[in-house]
């Protein structure tokens, strides 16, 4: 069931970062969403007098079950959270709750305002474990996301409260993230602004210039929000997912993070489709990457034997 799952929902991802999919089966998303309990715009913080919102996706159980937050798309310049919504399923089906958040876009602040916000989705996570209210097990939290989402999982499980990025949403506790799945993320902010593959490159709009805007000191904003800045003793194990041939975010950002990663010892993987552009992979591509994700996530997180897997 687990294995045609994954197969399904590899066919059914449709956001701004993954391909355009056929339909998986109606009957097997029924089956497994009957198993999930759906609380829609929790907000999370109110920030610029807006209310910064996310969807639970809380599996049943007498135990509590690991979490994954999934960070949507859009090069920080648009899309929504529920445009990802089937994004939660392979999680869901390898017995993982899922978090689902929106953040501020450009258009409402520029850089870093989607890292912070990011990071207090994640704390909203953490202090949620605590009172069962949803079912989270916090010591094992997942970070995942696609492009600009990719990007912003990174952050946000990289980062720590030192870093200068969690004062609108302050706590004692370090959160601790688990592991992070990263969908050709954008790992080196200056690259993309002022370095070699600024744009076009080769067919991309300048979302990073656009998400960072005209600020004063923008190249120290984009080194201080790049990924790259971050890779240290102590970060979460993260599996890359990346088309070698992706026109919008440079397949050389997720070799040099993985090179870096595995330069100090911290667990990693490079899963590399050939040909593949910015997510615009096959059924056979997508399947062997979320085959990939599995074992990558069962290999970094034990998973007690009530969720393991959803039957």
């Amino acid at each position: 069931m687990k294995r045609m799952l994954l197969f399904a929902v590899a066919l059914a991802v449709s956001t701004s970062a993954f391909a355009q999919t056929p339909a998986p089966d109606a009957q097997g998303i029924v089956a497994l969403w009957q198993k999930v309990r759906t609380i829609p715009n929790v907000t999370y913080e109110k920030v610029n007098g807006v209310d910064e919102k996310l969807d639970v996706y809380a599996i049943n159980g007498p135990t509590p079950s690991p979490v994954v937050i999934f960070i949507h798309g859009g090069g920080w310049t648009r899309g929504t959270k529920e445009s990802s919504a089937l994004s939660a399923l392979p999680f869901i089906g390898l017995g993982y709750s899922v978090v689902n958040v929106e953040y501020r876009l450009a258009n409402v602040s520029l850089a870093p305002a989607a890292i912070e916000d990011c990071r207090c989705a994640l704390k909203w996570v953490v202090e949620h474990a605590k009172d069962r209210q949803y079912n989270f097990d916090a010591s094992r939290i997942v970070v995942a996301g696609a492009s600009a989402g990719g990007h912003l999982a990174l952050t946000t499980g990289m980062l720590k409260a030192s870093d200068g990025f969690d004062r609108q949403c302050y706590t004692v506790d370090e959160p601790k993230v688990s592991a992070i799945v990263d969908f050709f993320g954008i790992t080196d902010l200056p690259d993309m602004l002022e370095g070699p593959n600024k744009p076009p490159f080769p067919t991309s709009w300048p979302y990073t210039t656009q998400w960072i805007g005209n600020q004063p000191n923008r190249m120290e904003i984009a080194k201080a929000a790049s990924p790259m800045t971050y890779v240290r003793a102590g970060m979460p194990p993260t599996i890359s997912i990346h088309g070698d041939a992706d026109p919008l975010v440079p397949y050389q950002h997720s070799v040099k993070l993985q090179d870096a990663m595995k330069k100090i010892g911290i667990a990693g993987q490079l899963v590399t489709i050939p040909g593949g552009g910015h997510g615009n992979f096959s059924t056979s591509e997508w399947q062997r990457a979320f085959g990939e994700i599995e074992k990558f996530l069962k290999a970094n997180i034990p998973m007690s034997k009530s969720t393991s897997s959803l039957p």
